[in-house]
């Protein structure tokens, strides 16, 4: 076989016969035949000892007796430890470990028994170990060195040192350390082991807290630094533990020839590639490329579906170029994933350190990195997905990540959920401004309030001479109100638009224009990524976006303006367009149960169960005084609405708009109600953008159009109507 032969069959991954015999056996599978031959041999030897072998168990017991004298015993008692360490250990230097201490062991112990009973006591081997000690040093010293051998061949045999805790190092000097592990690299997936001891000294250590001599660090509640802690002196973030870690280790199979796959299929359709560094991420492992001069790019896009076939994996994403790199990148899903925890994004030194108090955790890149974003930058957040794609879940990771960072007195919430059940855990919690809001109208008053809300904070800016809510809070003087930051999170956003969709993307494109500067912030989910949800007004005015895995390449566009999403794994796997960025980054969002939810809801409740917070709102008097934490500062729904929920609205507004034409007269005909409500019908319709303003004899204009009438008609109607009015004249 030529050379060419064997280094083309050796970039293919093909092994050679004469490995496939043991080369393919595990570490866990050698350790388990050495521990089977180590207890079978013990056993033989116990039998020897006993005469219980026949003429070979003679031979053994006369030459192992002669040898070993009294110390025939511990032959069988060392194979079975042997055999015991090798079933319930997966290093692989165990085998090394166990006999090299198993020989040093035999030797030291069979010459401390000829020290102490005889010359011959250890048989012939322990007589010739003892001879030199006790020629050179008396009694004494030859048994504390053999015994200190024996001793050092079983830390040998354990792999196992000696803790020995420092009596003299002072509690309070000691500091927690946190551990970031970074996500695998391509010598880490091949030698696992190897690169654990490579890279431990690299291993970043931050400060955190202080440190119990006597806790677990994780128990320990951790030390973040915010601008905005000092409104409470003694607030204290929940502890780590109540926060699962990551789960799993990624892996990607053979990468080398993974590798070898691309460029190959690429050169049989004519395209030079020079392979690049390989990033193996939670979910999916990045393939870099740098094409040979002259190639297009749309070639390379082009051949996803044959990339796809050659290398067996659906879906692949072709991201050309990388943003700030001359390289293509190809995003190919791992065989194992990583299930990300929040408690090891929220060990990572970014969001430790960080001064933001809006900061929040996306979760990690195709390349392992931590990627956090300050809300207040956002300044407002669009999330829209497919059922089941995580959407949920990444909510409950955000307002958790919030949580650890903020005292209720620096931050609320005011959460509209009109599934009713994904958002209610969080009415225990101080930080509610008002229970979560399930029922559709009272979502369309809190967003009238908020607006009211808004351009109060801004006379407050006003009369402190300041430009936003951030120099508001640097000034801190006596005199200032508090002004907390307000995130308001709506969990749905389709089921208000099908109901309210003037009255709702009115008040969503005010907020969005204006409410930035006064710490105002809104977080946009859904589930239909449709236009009539997400409308151009919306789209423009919050230009921050996360998308989950979509049906179909149209929900991608109407969502992030691109193609993308339609390719993403699900479970949290996201593409995030953050404002100032043109091109949207592949991250894999954070899993966290109902369990550790709750948890946290329930600690934060626990701690601030028997606290009285001040009125921080004085928009919020309108509510009856001041409350309980537990009762939260509610917003008085009835006092907001006034009289403007006419219980037949629903009814007005429903007829209105499958007529097409509104009227006072109308109403009253249809509705069989007196003058003075009807008009007061009309104007409610008037004020929400149902019906247009009054011309006179003229009926109203309706300006949302029945779905299910016919446009055209309805157009010929008006005209109808207006000629009949000139004639008229």
């Amino acid at each position: 076989m030529s050379k060419k032969n064997k280094k083309e069959k050796k970039e293919s991954g093909e092994i050679s016969p004469k490995r496939k015999l043991f080369g393919e056996l595990k570490s866990e599978t050698k350790h388990s035949i050495f521990a089977i031959g180590a207890f079978v041999l013990g056993l033989i030897f116990i039998l020897s000892y006993f005469d219980k072998a026949g003429i070979a168990g003679a031979i053994i017991n006369k030459v192992f007796g002669s040898l070993f004298g009294n110390g025939f015993f511990l032959l069988p008692l060392v194979l079975f430890f042997a055999s015991f360490s090798l079933f319930y250990s997966i290093r692989p230097n165990i085998v090394s470990h166990t006999i090299i201490g198993t020989l040093i062991f035999l030797l030291s112990s069979l010459g401390a028994f000829s020290a102490i009973w005889g010359n011959y006591a250890g048989g012939y081997i322990g007589y010739f170990v003892s001879l030199p000690l006790l020629r050179f040093f008396d009694f004494s010293v030859s048994l504390i060195a053999l015994v200190g051998i024996a001793i050092v061949s079983v830390l040998i045999m354990l792999n196992m040192p000696l803790a020995l805790k420092s009596l003299w190092r002072k509690k309070e000097d000691e500091d927690e350390e946190v551990v970031i592990h970074k996500m695998s690299s391509v010598d880490d997936e091949k030698n696992p082991e190897e690169a654990k001891e490579k890279n431990g000294d690299k291993n970043k250590k931050i400060t955190a807290g202080k440190k119990d001599k006597n806790k677990d660090p994780d128990e320990e509640a951790f030390e973040i630094k915010t601008d905005l802690k000092k409104s409470r002196s003694d607030f204290v973030p929940p502890p780590l533990s109540l926060l699962e870690g990551d789960r799993g280790k990624p892996s990607s199979g053979d990468i080398k020839a993974n590798a070898n796959i691309i460029k190959r299929t690429l050169q049989n359709f004519g395209i030079d590639v020079e392979m690049g560094e390989i990033n193996i991420g939670p979910s999916v492992t990045q393939y870099t490329l740098k094409p040979a001069e002259g190639i297009k790019l749309s070639r390379i896009i082009g051949l996803q579906s044959d990339l796809s076939l050659a290398l067996a994996a659906h879906p692949l994403r072709i991201e050309a170029p990388i943003p700030g790199r001359s390289l293509v990148g190809l995003e190919m899903p791992n065989t194992t994933k990583t299930t990300l925890g929040l408690a090891s994004l929220f060990k990572e030194e970014d969001y430790v350190k960080s001064n933001f108090p809006l900061l929040v955790s996306l979760g990690r890149d195709v390349a392992g990195k931590a990627i956090f974003a300050n809300m207040a930058k956002m300044p407002h957040l669009l999330v829209a997905g497919a059922t089941g794609s995580g959407k949920s879940i990444y909510i409950h990771s955000l307002i958790i990540s919030l949580l650890y960072r903020n005292p209720p007195e620096s931050l609320r919430f005011i959460m509209i959920d009109p599934k009713r059940v994904e958002l209610t855990i969080y009415n225990s919690i101080p930080h509610m401004l008002a229970p979560v809001i399930t029922e559709t109208k009272k979502a369309i008053i809190t967003l009238k309030w908020l607006a009211k809300e808004m351009e109060r904070r801004y006379e407050i800016l006003l009369s402190a001479g300041v430009r936003d809510i951030l120099s508001y809070h640097k000034e801190k003087k006596e005199s200032h109100p508090p002004m907390p930051y307000l995130i308001v999170i709506i969990d749905e956003l389709a089921d208000l638009m099908a109901t309210y969709p003037r009255e709702v993307e009115a008040s969503i494109v005010r907020l969005a224009q204006m409410s930035r500067a006064v710490g105002i912030h809104l977080v946009l989910s859904t589930q239909r990524p449709s236009v009539e949800v997400i409308t151009g007004l919306i789209k423009a005015n919050i230009t921050s976006r996360i998308a989950l895995q979509v049906a179909s390449q149209i929900d991608s566009r109407t969502i992030i303006d691109m193609a993308g999403a339609e390719k993403l794994l699900g479970h949290g796997d996201m593409l995030y367009l953050a404002g100032d960025s043109g091109k949207p980054k592949r991250i894999q969002g954070p899993y966290i149960s109902e369990q550790e939810v709750k948890k946290v809801v329930n600690y934060i409740a626990d701690q601030y169960k028997n606290v009285d917070f001040e009125d921080m709102s004085p928009a919020l008097e309108q509510s009856g005084g001041n409350t309980k934490a537990q009762g939260a500062f509610t917003i008085n729904f009835d006092e907001i609405a006034d009289e403007s929920d006419d219980e037949l609205y629903e009814e007005a507004r429903q007829i209105v708009i499958e007529a097409g034409k509104a009227s006072t007269s109308y109403l009253q005909r249809r509705l069989k109600i007196g003058y003075a409500r009807a008009a007061r019908l009309v104007d409610m319709l008037e004020e929400r953008g149902v019906v247009g303003q009054g011309e006179g004899a003229k009926a109203r204009q309706v300006l949302i159009v029945n779905e299910n009438s016919n446009a055209l008609e309805m157009e010929a109607d008006k005209l109808l109507e207006s000629i009949g009015e000139e004639i008229k004249k």
